[in-house]
């Protein structure tokens, strides 16, 4: 199971907090967007989730706080791929994945066949399988990305937590790898949070958005509640249209003044 529950959280850096006193709930296999402008403070209050970050308030994982858990099992439990990871040297494609499989591994133990099995299914699901055995450093920044959430994705966590997890891909692997993360939690009851920047792929993958504006959580709910073309207008200063994708959801479009 994978139950978040945010308890009035505030985060941020040497005491100042960048994002204050959210409040959320998410049963276990729903998927939560936070959206909000450059600044605004959404990859903060994700790290705050991963315990990278001080906050107050609470953060519970099945009702349990995350804060209690020892490194091993939060690994297990949690996982996390930053905006801009940092990515070792000398390792493949398929050597990164690999370490998602260090938290389920005993002391001294390698990887088995099993761990390898899992690692090849991810790469292939993520269109990496043919790129398994070249180095990180060779690849373009939309492949590296999707190497990143290869790792997070071989760990196999009840929670995922994806930091603009689409940066650098084109609207085709971006669409793929959204794709695979819904039929993730849709079958194994994952629960996601993720920041995007594209409001348009936010409202269709996503049962709730939380949109937070210097700081301030401004509006919670289904999409269709969140985005209006006076919100949007309001917190992003742009003007936009908000049209309907055949099953309903927003797409929010972008109009010249």
């Amino acid at each position: 199971m994978a139950e978040l529950e945010l308890r009035s959280v505030s985060a941020g850096y040497k005491g100042a907090m960048v994002v204050r006193e959210v409040t959320a709930r998410l049963p276990q296999g729903s998927w939560l967007a936070i959206i909000g402008p450059n600044g605004a403070g959404k990859s903060t209050l994700l790290k705050a989730i991963t315990g990278i970050t001080e906050h107050t308030g609470e953060i519970l994982l099945d009702g349990a706080p995350i804060s209690a858990m020892g490194a091993r099992l939060r690994a297990r439990a949690v996982g996390y791929a930053p905006q801009t990871p940092v990515t070792p040297e000398g390792l493949t494609v398929t050597d990164y994945a690999l370490l998602g499989r260090t938290p389920h591994l005993g002391l001294l133990a390698r990887e088995g066949h099993a761990d390898l099995e899992i690692v090849r299914e991810v790469l292939g699901r993520l269109d990496l399988d043919h790129l398994a055995d070249r180095p990180l450093r060779t690849l373009s920044g939309g492949e590296r990305q999707r190497a990143v959430l290869a790792r997070v994705l071989a760990q196999r966590a009840g929670l995922l937590l994806l930091d603009e997890p689409t940066t650098g891909l084109d609207v085709g692997h971006a669409q793929a790898l959204l794709e695979l993360v819904d039929r993730l939690r849709r079958a194994d009851g994952t629960t996601v949070v993720s920041t995007l920047h594209d409001l348009t792929l936010a409202a269709q993958y996503a049962d709730e958005l939380i949109l937070i504006d210097k700081g301030d959580v401004v509006a919670v709910g289904p999409p269709t509640e969140v985005l209006t073309a006076e919100r949007v207008a309001a917190h992003y200063g742009a003007k936009v249209a908000i049209l309907a994708a055949p099953d309903g959801t927003p797409v929010v479009t972008p109009v010249r003044s």
